[in-house]
């Protein structure tokens, strides 16, 4: 068996507290929150894992595909992991790790729900799906309270 390693980032600012814009983090929505200033819906977590799959595949998802599918309207990031999935070919998920610093929202209960919502997206089980989220103690933008910002490491492997 033969395995791979993938990482990636993605981070998104805000948009003001009276946005209509929803905020989705993780495929799932959270009301107390504005939306991501951003030309998709900027979901951090779906597209940090677009950009683990890019460091494996080397097909450009975001700022490639996903830019193509922002002009045609397509602005969802279930749909940019689909067409980043695609490219894995013959290579399986193992896991997939996730860790999200923000300020706010407040993630402990909806880290389930996430864990749940991706692992229907991408096919896998949901014991395959790690989360953390941290408050970030102030250090950072993210930690103040101005975004989120995700990473992750996708493991996969081809027999």
């Amino acid at each position: 068996m033969k395995f791979k390693a993938g990482i990636g980032q993605d981070s998104h600012r805000f948009l003001p507290s009276d946005s209509s814009k929803p905020c989705i983090i993780g495929g799932v929505v959270f009301d107390n929150c504005p939306g991501f200033l951003a030309n998709s819906d900027g979901d951090v977590v779906l597209h940090a894992i677009c950009n683990a799959i890019t460091s494996i595949t080397h097909l450009k998802i975001l700022g490639g595909l996903a830019d193509e599918l922002c002009e045609k309207g397509i602005t969802d990031g279930r749909v940019y992991l689909e067409e980043a999935l695609k490219s894995l070919g013959s290579h399986k998920v193992s896991h997939l790790a996730v860790t999200i610093e923000a300020k706010k929202p407040h993630f402990s209960s909806f880290i389930l729900p996430m864990r749940e919502k991706i692992a229907e997206i991408m096919s896998i089980d949901v014991s395959q799906v790690g989360i953390t989220a941290t408050s970030g103690e102030g250090l950072t933008q993210f930690a103040c309270g101005e975004g989120v910002q995700c990473f992750v490491i996708l493991t996969v492997y081809e027999e």
